[in-house]
């Protein structure tokens, strides 16, 4: 079985000491600044001048601000996590640019997760332990498993959820072995009810964790709006909240993570559906539970997991009559609602349950668009 070098992050919680959580929070504050400053600037430039200010210009403004009396403060937290925020700010607007993702925002104080990204020049990895630069001690860091043997640390990330945990992303080189070859395909078919229909038949059940702490939830946001702003009961309310979206959040990744897994070692190819997400949850009605299912991250983990063990992942056009195609004879039902979960095709009178039908109509399209290269949709009539 072939082998290959690939980038691979290994994350780990961490507990800094009362110093180093006091020089953290000040780092993440001023990559907050700087991404928001610059962010401002190209805004500004663009709408006044109609001109693109460059990421190199960016970060000349860095060194600049670093010699304002004003902000002089941006010189104690190491230079590095501040030159990667200008980088991300860069990624973002290349994103927005391949219309990938929307215009970048303002990263707000305690509305988004902070983080600050160190390179190898900003930390030293010694004896299994991590030192960031400006700090005294090494971080104690929970080594729930084991970095791979000689790997030496490209970068890492610290982080700090709304809990208030830390955690620490490490960014190594290490030589992966692909799966055996196999001769095992399936389609994939998305839900609400079932996650995901194969086209084996199996149904992935939705575990629905945002639905089934909705209640807890809820109470805990309740409480926080009746909690005087400013004081201690408040922000004791908010950790509450925040270890709620937490534990969903948690429960939900790790299940993704075991499904996509189990899918990339089992099967050659999988097909699945060029979902629009953004456009589905703009609908008030299942905005909700298309959040809590969250295709998009699975598609990613797929994806990359796919790349890394020798697997193919293919997205068929999200416009492909998927539901209302009989898999047996191709005949397109003129209408087909939400709400019937089976039906028969007057064709060949085969009786059709709605996802798994779907799931081995995307498969078959699936394999269709592997062998010649472009998207499959019957033509409109």
């Amino acid at each position: 079985m072939a082998s290959k070098v690939v980038k691979r992050a290994y994350k780990y919680r961490f507990y800094p000491t009362d110093e180093q959580r006091e020089q953290l929070a000040r780092t993440f504050g001023c990559v907050r600044y700087v991404y928001n400053r610059a962010l401002d600037e190209r805004s500004r430039a663009w709408s006044r001048e109609r001109r693109n200010i460059t990421h190199a210009e960016t970060d000349k403004m860095l060194t600049g601000w670093k010699c304002d009396p004003e902000t002089e403060w941006l010189t104690e937290p190491s230079k590095g996590p501040l030159q990667a925020a200008l980088r991300n700010l860069q990624g973002a607007f290349d994103k927005f640019w391949r219309k990938q993702a929307s215009y970048p925002t303002f990263r707000k104080k305690g509305r988004s997760k902070d983080s600050a990204t160190y390179f190898s020049n900003c930390f030293t990895y010694r004896d299994g332990q991590i030192k960031l630069a400006k700090q005294a001690e090494p971080l104690d860091i929970r080594w729930s498993r084991l970095l791979p043997e000689g790997a030496v640390p490209s970068q890492v990330t610290v982080s700090r959820d709304a809990r208030g945990r830390f955690h620490i992303s490490i960014l190594v080189e290490t030589t992966i072995t692909e799966h055996g070859p196999t001769e095992v395909m399936v389609g994939l078919d998305a839900g609400i009810t079932s996650l995901y229909t194969l086209s084996t038949g199996e149904k992935i059940h939705n575990p629905q964790h945002e639905k089934k702490d909705r209640a807890k939830l809820a109470a805990a946001q309740r409480a926080l709006a009746h909690k005087q702003k400013g004081s201690n009961n408040r922000a004791k309310a908010r950790d509450k909240v925040a270890r709620v979206y937490a534990r969903i959040a948690d429960r939900r990744r790790d299940h993704l993570h075991k499904l996509s897994t189990r899918l990339v070692r089992e099967n050659q190819v999988i097909a699945i559906e060029d979902l629009s997400v953004r456009n589905m949850v703009r609908n008030h009605s299942p905005a909700r539970a298309v959040s809590d299912a969250s295709w998009s991250s699975f598609r990613s983990m797929l994806e990359y997991k796919a790349d890394w063990y020798g697997r193919a992942v293919i997205a068929i056009d999200r416009f492909y009559p998927s539901s209302k195609t009989c898999s047996a004879c191709g005949r397109i039902v003129d209408a087909l609602p939400l709400d019937i979960r089976e039906w028969t095709c007057s064709t060949c009178e085969t009786v059709h349950d709605r996802d798994h039908n779907a799931a081995k109509n995307i498969l078959a399209v699936g394999l269709a668009v592997q062998a010649c290269g472009d998207g499959v949709r019957p033509r409109r009539a």
